[in-house]
């Protein structure tokens, strides 16, 4: 009924910068919050930032002032713009939506994930 799709993941050096980005699509009347985790080998999948569908966002305190989230209503995307990037921001990154279909019941979906990497 929805598909979530990332894009955007890759390898950057050190102090470098990535932005990943999201598309939902399908049975959506409308989309609530969307949001970026991400799961590092050996550890629990953690939130990083969500955003409001009026634009309120809220970030891990491990990524505040270098992470900025944003996202395209009119679109169904998310952004996660990632600067100053560090060796331990290296995970997995999944992209996670929560929305009304067009049925009104509630759904919440997540995509299948983007590898971030920050090695020299």
């Amino acid at each position: 009924q929805v598909q979530v799709v990332e894009s955007g993941g890759g390898l950057v050096q050190p102090g470098g910068s990535l932005r990943l980005s999201c598309a939902a699509s399908g049975s959506i009347l409308r989309i609530n919050i969307m949001g970026w985790y991400r799961q590092a080998p050996g550890k629990q999948r953690e939130l990083v930032a969500s955003i409001s569908s009026g634009g309120s966002a809220n970030y891990a305190d491990s990524v505040k002032g270098r992470f900025d989230i944003s996202r395209d209503n009119a679109k169904n995307l998310v952004f996660l713009q990632m600067n100053s990037l560090k060796p331990e921001d290296t995970a997995v990154y999944y992209c996670n939506v929560d929305v009304t279909l067009r049925t009104y019941l509630p759904r919440n979906y997540w995509g299948q994930g983007t590898q971030v990497t920050v090695s020299s």
